[in-house]
């Protein structure tokens, strides 16, 4: 599966006070622990290129990210997102077999969780409290668009933490792996 994932974050101190907001605006959807390996062949640095294996008790779903620059805005960051599930041991056990193969190694390990709610006002808007280990406490506010979609998601977004009462400058898109490498939590 495929898509562009439209989003925006916010690290957040209060996390009862934005709870009670979001939920004035947003249906509770599911709490869940996402425990995510990330892999790369990038020896040193922080890798150009990775993929993720999410751990959510349930199943294995990887994912990899490509960033759209052309189409983020100051506070709106716009990525391809792909993923698909590793279905059954045997699935598994052969994809790592390939990821070793191909001289794969992991290089990070984040853990987080999360709690999902809807926008009542349009369905395809998320937005997530996240606890992340190590870092703290963020919201995303995300939009699953069709390039099409791009603009009306940008809008949505910007509606939401208009909503929320979220200053807009308080945004800070850098993504979780480049803060835990930051701060040294690599593997």
């Amino acid at each position: 599966m495929s898509w562009l994932e439209v989003e925006t974050k916010v690290k957040i101190d209060n996390v009862s006070e934005i709870r009670n907001k979001i939920k004035k605006i947003a249906k509770f959807e599911k709490k869940e622990i996402k425990e995510d390996d990330y892999f790369t062949l990038q020896k040193k640095g922080y890798p150009k290129k990775s993929f993720r294996i999410r751990n959510n008790g349930k199943k294995l779903i990887v994912n990899f990210k490509k960033h759209l620059k052309e189409l983020n805005s100051q506070k709106i960051v716009v990525k391809k997102e792909s993923e698909f599930e590793l279905a059954d041991k045997l699935h598994i056990e052969n994809f790592f077999a390939l990821l070793d193969d191909f001289g794969f190694k992991k290089w990070i390990k984040k853990r987080k969780t999360t709690e999902s709610y809807i926008y009542k006002k349009d369905k395809k808007v998320t937005i997530e409290i996240n606890k992340v280990q190590y870092l703290g406490n963020y919201i995303e506010i995300e939009y699953k668009a069709k390039k099409s979609e791009v603009k009306k998601a940008k809008k949505k977004i910007l509606q939401v933490l208009q909503e929320l009462k979220i200053n807009k400058n308080k945004i800070d898109n850098t993504g979780y792996t480049r803060r835990l490498y930051n701060k040294k939590l690599t593997r």
